[in-house]
């Protein structure tokens, strides 16, 4: 891999999906499968578990290299995986969710019991299940075995999902509506 294969590597990836391109000949095929690889990686939009079968073999180069295009397209303004790190660990947040379904499994139970407070009881339902797709993000993002885009996604919906304010600070909702419990509801 030559530092050519690199710039050709970054101008690939970076082209717009659907621009056609001829596969490479055989003499530079290895050079520049490294630099694909590499690239993709540094920029993570491919695992490295993924190398074994995207970009493997010279007649999937075209179809490859478009999911690259397509996945570096659909990350560009995706937090990078480091951002991971600030978040509670994975079984710390498995701890949350359960908490979480339990809770919510208590409510509708609650609704049945409850009737003359099913409205109330319907908008903690809500809240919790909002929470819980937090929470879910937060778990994906933290899973080491999910490949980086999957993780990378989820940082996103997380993203999203919080505001850009509270992303960047690192603030994250309770896992359940606490507010609920100061109430008595």
């Amino acid at each position: 891999m030559t530092p050519y294969d690199l710039v050709l590597a970054a101008i690939l990836i970076a082209a717009p999906p659907g621009t056609p391109e001829q596969t490479p000949p055989p003499e530079s095929w290895v050079g520049l499968q490294a630099a694909l690889h590499k690239t993709a990686i540094t920029w993570e939009i491919l695992d490295e578990r993924e190398t074994r079968y995207v970009l493997a073999r010279p007649e999937d180069f075209e179809a490859d290299l478009n999911l690259l295009r397509r996945r570096h397209v659909d990350l560009l303004d995706a937090p990078k995986l480091a951002d991971a790190c600030r978040f509670p660990d994975r079984q710390v947040v498995n701890d949350l969710i359960r908490f979480n379904r339990a809770y919510r499994k208590n409510l509708e139970t609650r609704q049945v019991w409850e009737p003359d407070r099913a409205d109330m009881i319907r908008i903690a339902v809500l809240e919790t299940d909002r929470l819980y797709r937090v929470w879910d993000a937060v778990r994906d993002a933290r899973c080491e075995f999910y490949y980086v885009t999957v993780r990378r996604q989820a940082m996103m919906k997380l993203k999203e999902q919080l505001g850009d304010e509270a992303y960047a600070a690192g603030e994250l909702p309770p896992h359940v509506p606490e507010w609920r419990f100061s109430d008595g509801r």
